[in-house]
């Protein structure tokens, strides 16, 4: 088994990167209420009752192999977004990275300040090489996430996995790795 993560909060600029809490679940099931969040990110997430059970799981980072954060506004705490990083592999040094963005939110930056700073805190804390990010090949935000924060597009996995649609979707893979260049400083809306 590996090592238990210790929970941290991070700093993005005005972003505050913390571990979920019991109360989040209202905001979250909130933003689950958008068409293109349950496709792309609801998948499994049916009730509130779902989404307080899947925010405990996410709590729980003592089986070292993920962290996962709310994104919120450090001034206000209202809720913005989730990037977390999962299937942490610390023997071969890689792991994936999820996110998103609430509908409110979306087009500044949010999610690419985000990325960038979980996959940092990775690369320095984890010891972590890689960091995978997969998407549906419609999902073209996500594509412009991965590109402004620092990803290098990969490959395509032909009907890889079923989203909130019931479908299977075709995905890209992109790769970001420990010594890849930082991304550019501005992070324009994505």
């Amino acid at each position: 088994m590996p090592p238990p993560i210790e929970p941290v909060e991070l700093t993005a600029g005005s972003l505050l990167l913390r571990p979920w809490r019991e109360d989040d679940a209202d905001a979250y099931w909130a933003a689950l209420q958008d068409p293109p969040m349950r496709v792309w990110n609801g998948s499994g997430v049916d009730s509130r009752d779902a989404v307080a059970a899947m925010l405990a799981r996410r709590r729980d980072w003592s089986g070292g192999d993920h962290a996962s954060w709310a994104v919120v506004d450090a001034d206000t705490g209202e809720l913005l977004g989730s990037v977390s990083l999962h299937r942490i592999d610390r023997v071969e040094g890689d792991a994936e990275i999820g996110y998103w963005t609430a509908p409110a939110a979306r087009g500044r930056g949010i999610a690419v300040r985000a990325v960038d700073e979980a996959c940092r805190w990775g690369f320095t804390h984890l010891g972590l090489l890689r960091v995978q990010l997969f998407h549906a090949v419609e999902n073209t935000a996500s594509a412009r996430v991965a590109e402004k924060a620092g990803f290098t597009q990969e490959g395509r996995l032909r009907q890889s996995h079923t989203y909130g649609d019931g479908r299977h979707h075709d995905e890209l893979l992109w790769g970001r790795l420990a010594d890849d260049p930082a991304p550019r400083e501005d992070p324009a809306p994505g």
